[in-house]
């Protein structure tokens, strides 16, 4: 295959035996039945410190460190015009949206040029991607137009495509701000596709928070949400959760921008990257091998995101949640985090589930990591067939 950012590399087939049985028993993995998740704990600890450095008068400024390598992001296409992407047989469309603080801000939309298969009246799908994230996963595009969907895909303002050297990575300070450019994809997708239903919106981690509270606000604008690891809670026991944010929102108050010191450890790059254990190309700001340093401002909407959760959505619209089977938490990478989620916490993401919709369909997927889709060969398989299935049933 092609060995471009972002381009399935093929380092691992389907046969390939890519994780050893054994492990030490000095060298544990942790479910969280038995343990708090490393986050939570973390983001308590770091807000704390971040709280007691406030009050001393220290600095807190940013350095994202993208100046340098500025030659590396894209530059804005003419807007509302397709051009070719770096990924082959795609194009891409930026969508313009105005300026913030820090100044202009634009969405890209990414397309697939190959259609399905004549005659097809299946609805397309809108990929939305998940934190420190972006469009790479061409197999997984060509999966759904296998199936008989258009496929498209949403780089948000501030990530991949989008991300421009006046900005901070990831950084947004309301998850509903997002609404703009997912508006302006669905309104592009349904001028290319006037006789298809409202898309499929199939959303990753984050980005299954920002897709499912979007589409409460925005009723009958998807046939139905795909969730991968929606990360609808944050990891850990309730009362480290409530202190976070409790001490996040004052800091956010003085300055959104600021970074929380957390360790950002490679571990699940580690998973991913054909850099090290994984089979991906991933490109090397859009996907660094730690995460973007994340910031108040953008802790607080998540927050804000997982409150409006917890007190319940019921969406009209029906969801598909899809998980790995088990979590695995520790420091070091170790070849467990490939048939696990290294990330999330499984068993809180599905009873936080339950409060999406009223049609809410949960699948565990054996040996799958975080990012279901980007597990495996055999993995992503199962899950396909099973979201395929499951959509036959909601939207023929």
């Amino acid at each position: 295959m092609v060995s471009l950012f972002g381009v399935h590399s093929g380092k691992h087939g389907a046969e390939s035996e890519l994780i050893h049985r054994s492990r030490h028993a000095s060298d544990p993995i942790v479910h969280p039945a038995t343990a708090q998740p490393p986050l939570a704990r973390l983001l308590l600890m770091t807000v704390e410190h971040e709280h007691r450095v406030h009050d001393s008068g220290e600095g807190t400024s940013r350095q994202h460190g993208l100046a340098e390598l500025s030659q590396e992001l894209l530059p804005d296409s003419p807007p509302n015009e397709w051009v070719d992407d770096y990924l082959p047989g795609c194009s891409r469309m930026t969508l313009p949206l105005g300026e913030d603080f820090e100044g202009s801000v634009s969405a890209t939309l990414v397309r697939c040029n190959q259609d399905p298969e004549p005659g097809s009246a299946l609805p397309p799908v809108l990929q939305i991607h998940g934190w420190t994230d972006y469009f790479y996963n061409l197999p997984m595009a060509y999966q759904w137009i296998g199936r008989g969907h258009r496929f498209y895909a949403l780089d948000l303002r501030k990530y991949g495509r989008s991300l421009r050297e006046h900005h901070t990575p990831g950084h947004i300070d309301d998850l509903t701000e997002y609404d703009a450019e997912i508006n302006a994809a669905c309104a592009v997708i349904a001028q290319e596709n006037p006789e298809s239903p409202a898309p499929v919106i199939n959303a990753h981690s984050t980005g299954g928070l920002v897709a499912a509270l979007w589409a409460e606000r925005h009723p009958d604008s998807a046939s139905a949400l795909v969730l991968n690891s929606p990360w609808l809670e944050l990891p850990g026991h309730s009362p480290a959760r409530a202190a976070a944010e409790g001490i996040v929102t004052p800091l956010n108050r003085v300055n959104p921008t600021a970074e929380l010191k957390v360790p950002r450890p490679e571990n699940y790059w580690q998973s991913m990257s054909s850099l090290a254990n994984g089979e991906w190309d991933l490109h090397p700001l859009w996907r660094p091998r730690a995460s973007f340093p994340m910031t108040m401002g953008w802790l607080k909407a998540v927050f804000a995101g997982h409150r409006r959760v917890r007190q319940g959505l019921q969406l009209d619209t029906p969801v598909l949640v899809l998980l790995a089977e088990k979590s695995a938490f520790r420091t070091q990478w170790s070849e467990q985090f490939q048939e696990n989620d290294s990330v999330l916490d499984v068993e809180l993401l599905a009873r936080r589930s339950h409060k999406l919709s009223r049609r809410v369909t949960i699948v565990r997927i054996p040996r799958a990591m975080h990012d279901v889709f980007a597990s495996s060969e055999q993995v992503r398989m199962s899950a396909f067939q099973e979201a395929s299935r499951w959509l036959r049933g909601y939207v023929g």
